[in-house]
């Protein structure tokens, strides 16, 4: 019999953290731990992040038997060889973090497989497992945050791409804005509608707030700079949706992140987007909010392992 719990780590621009997951796609009580990342960090640091939540995860099952590690990162990512280059994080390029996840593992004695996807693949595989795509075979997950990830699930089964990048809705083009040039792509969706992009845009229409959390409590109080932002970056979210919606035919896509909840009226917006276009069958798409909050992407890094029969071969 399978052991029942998964050793998941989510690596993202802000954060890494580690969790024990059951086989019912739950977070463990207390295994929850968080060191931060961050675009200032050196790789050494950053590394030490990395071996301080999963020894912490380590210590938090105690003896109990682990079926393995999953690893959601956020991406470009090079699934075969393990390597990742987190946009966000500057100081990895091709950083093997599947084999320095192996040796913390040697070190401390434990002898399991480490499974390595983009966030955004990690995801979507914990949106259609126990989240708001469950029972749907054709699926988009989202993540609209630091950055914007995003993963599918085709026909029932994970689409990952030879180098594990299939998904990655945040770099695909949007027609009609202009973003920040942060990665020498300022058409690309992420450097449009993230939610430190977002504010950038806002702060140069004259909003005086730092943060995605000052930008939504603007909004709730009726500044119109804010409802212009947000307004905006739904308007890009929803024409890139259309566009993977009209390659793909998706039926449904699940949003997450942080700056997905900056209001509900952020989903209205890329709604109005949906509901223009002049195909019917991707007018027929389902937006709808991650059925995980922030639990999401830990239950996503788990899922590589429990669920790894979705995925394709290395």
């Amino acid at each position: 019999m399978t052991p029942p719990l998964v050793l998941a780590v989510d690596f993202g621009g802000t954060k890494v953290e580690s969790a024990l997951v059951t086989d019912e796609g739950e977070v463990v009580p207390g295994s929850r731990h968080r060191a931060p990342t961050g675009r200032e960090a050196t790789s050494e640091a950053l590394q030490a992040s990395v071996r301080e939540v999963i020894e912490s995860a380590l210590a938090a099952s105690g003896e109990t038997e682990l079926a393995g590690v999953g690893i959601g990162c956020a991406g470009p990512i090079d699934r075969s060889r393990g390597l990742v280059s987190p946009l966000n994080v500057p100081a990895w390029r091709d950083f093997d973090l599947r084999g320095f996840a192996q040796n913390v593992l040697e070190q401390r004695g434990v002898d399991i497989p480490v499974a390595l996807e983009m966030d955004g693949v990690a995801i979507t595989m914990a949106e259609h497992w126990v989240g708001a795509a469950q029972g749907v075979d054709n699926v988009m997950g989202m993540v609209i945050s630091t950055g914007i990830g995003g993963g599918l699930i085709v026909g029932g089964r994970v689409v990952t791409g030879p180098t594990g990048n299939a998904g990655h809705i945040g770099h695909v083009d949007v027609a009609g804005f202009q973003g920040e040039d942060t990665f020498g792509k300022a058409t690309s969706l992420e450097a449009i509608a993230s939610g430190p992009h977002t504010v950038a845009w806002a702060r140069r229409q004259g909003f005086t707030g730092s943060s995605g959390e000052d930008l939504a409590a603007a909004y709730a109080a009726g500044d119109p700079i804010a409802h212009d932002a947000i307004q905006r970056t739904g308007h890009a979210v929803g024409a890139a949706i259309a566009s993977a919606t009209a390659l793909l035919d998706l039926e449904l896509v699940a949003i997450g992140g942080g700056f997905s909840q900056a209001t509900p009226d952020l989903f209205d917006d890329i709604r109005e987007v949906l509901d223009g276009h002049y195909f019917g069958f991707v007018r027929k798409v389902r937006i709808v909010p991650s059925g995980l909050s922030g639990e999401g992407p830990l239950i996503g890094a788990a899922a590589l392992v429990h669920r790894a029969e979705l995925l394709p071969a290395l």
